[in-house]
């Protein structure tokens, strides 16, 4: 992991950062500009720095995806596995890309170029603007709104993902799903003490309860459209039977065992421009590989390989993608 601390990489800094009693802490993002008056919305201007493996990464490539924004934002793909060096860049690994603006070696460099001074984590998804040379932002849910508000003159495809009427629902979803579910996986993961890994499993699986509940007679999560709210609630889904039930603790039972969560998560694995930013070799590789805290031995599980592109049956139930969205 490690960190930078003004604008130099320090591996000593590498610990998971736990509160008083254990507690798992996750860092604030640092880059919160917006694509606005500031940074204009244009076509072939703005790069993202992900990684296949990362959840919150992979809500931004979801946005771009459904939006039909690949050839108005363009994508460098870091290697899954991050050791002490951090996030690097290895197109000898299927999946992964060079660092297409700088032919940086690792993503620090990018963090550099925008501040040299720099110091915090070195997260991905970032936004960058190869105009003003800088990162605009690295904060997930901001770059999601961005994706799918700021650029709808550049989409392929008539997508919206934040639509009047539903907007008060949708903030209130992603905002109630993120400490227990989003992150709460990594609350139990990576808990110091037997206490707030108890509690987070105890939140973790009262709030799938939940939202099991809330799906057997809704198409999603707000309601009866397809939104943002889905996406961020997507990434966590479609990790937790191969990664976070095993490697995090999280299992209590596994998404495939829920009657209505399991069926959602298979709808929206099936929706256009969804299974090409689904690389579950990348994601099991970076959490078994690259916490040797949790997994010593950097074993790799071959299972379980739940089938996401089963039926799903939940085209009986009111409301359903964008037109543009129908198979």
């Amino acid at each position: 992991m490690g960190r930078m601390v003004d604008g130099e990489w320090r591996t000593e800094e590498e610990q998971i950062d736990l509160g008083e009693d254990g507690e798992f802490e996750r860092d604030s993002t640092s880059f919160r500009d917006w694509v606005g008056e500031e940074y204009p919305a244009e076509s072939g201007r703005y790069h993202l720095y992900v990684s296949y493996a990362c959840p919150w990464a992979h809500r931004t490539l979801l946005v771009r995806a459904l939006k039909g924004l690949e050839d108005a934002i363009s994508v460098s793909v870091v290697d899954p596995v991050r050791y002490d060096q951090g996030w690097e860049f290895d197109s000898d690994v299927p999946g992964a890309t060079p660092d297409h603006l700088f032919d940086a070696e690792y993503l620090r460099e990018v963090y550099v170029r925008a501040d040299e001074t720099y110091t915090g984590r070195v997260t991905v998804p970032v936004l960058y603007d190869t105009e003003a040379d800088t990162i605009v932002n690295n904060e997930s849910a901001e770059i999601m709104r961005m994706l799918d508000g700021a650029f709808d003159e550049f989409a392929t495809r008539d997508v919206d993902l934040y639509p009047e009427g539903y907007q008060d629902e949708i903030d209130h979803r992603i905002e109630d799903i993120y400490d227990p579910i989003n992150n709460g996986v990594y609350r139990a993961g990576f808990a110091g003490s037997q206490r707030a890994y108890t509690r987070a499993v105890e939140d973790l699986f009262e709030a799938l309860d939940e939202y099991d509940d809330l799906l057997a007679d809704r198409r999603y999560l707000a309601g009866d459209v397809l939104t943002l709210a889905d996406v961020a609630m997507f990434t966590t889904l479609y990790r937790f039977d191969e990664v976070y039930h095993t490697h995090f603790k999280c299992n209590r039972e596994q998404i495939a065992d829920y009657d209505n969560l399991w069926p959602y998560l298979r709808e929206l694995c099936q929706l256009p421009g969804v299974a090409e930013t689904l690389h579950m070799d990348h994601v099991k590789n970076h959490y078994y590989r690259s916490h040797a805290d949790l997994n010593p031995k950097r074993i790799v599980p071959v299972g379980p390989d739940p089938d996401f592109f089963a039926p799903h049956d939940r085209d009986e139930l009111p409301g359903g993608p964008p037109e543009t969205l129908r198979q």
